[in-house]
């Protein structure tokens, strides 16, 4: 009877959370294994090396935190505002998962300052992430500017959100999220 493998799906995970712990120099391959109780044998089974688990990694965020998020959002159906509604549901509840959480994205925006194949990975997925949000605010805004400013008022608030300190004047995080939110929809 043989071992069973480590799905490639799970060392991908493991070096994402890994990257949002600690950044890509986090991401090694013992280190790896040994949070997932296996030799590291079984990551050869799937990767060449190291720089090909970073690239996966940076595909896997890329289509999770776009083209999957989009299709979910689209699969409810409804108008533009109802499409946005869902999408601020679902990357609320995206939280700190290994996929798609803020963490893993501030470790990315992070990683691409140093790294031009990263920024420009980063920027590709701002960019369509941005066209998405266009799509759907321009449906009820006829002002391009004012598309322009939820958009960027909408993707701030998702990335910034998380790195401010701030009270909010006896308000929970959550009330003021829920008023920015019906802010953006009106």
């Amino acid at each position: 009877m043989g071992t069973a493998r480590t799905p490639r799906g799970t060392w991908i995970e493991e070096g994402l959370r890994a990257l949002a712990a600690g950044g890509p120099e986090a991401v090694r391959i013992e280190s790896l294994a040994q949070a997932l109780g296996v030799s590291k044998g079984g990551f050869y089974g799937y990767f060449r090396n190291r720089g090909a688990l970073l690239t996966e990694m940076l595909d896997t965020w890329e289509r999770e935190v776009t083209e999957a998020v989009i299709d979910q959002v689209e699969s409810g159906g409804g108008d533009a505002r109802a499409k946005l509604d869902r999408l601020f549901t679902i990357v609320a509840s995206y939280g700190d998962k290994p996929m798609t959480g803020v963490a893993v994205d501030l470790a990315i925006r992070d990683w691409a300052r140093r790294d031009e194949a990263v920024a420009q990975r980063l920027r590709r997925a701002d960019n369509r992430r941005m066209d998405y949000l266009r799509s759907l605010f321009g449906e009820f805004c006829p002002d391009e500017g004012d598309v322009e400013v939820r958009c960027m008022l909408t993707f701030s608030v998702r990335i910034g959100s998380y790195v401010v300190a701030a009270d909010h004047g006896g308000r929970s995080r959550a009330e003021v999220m829920e008023l920015t939110r019906n802010w953006l929809l009106r």
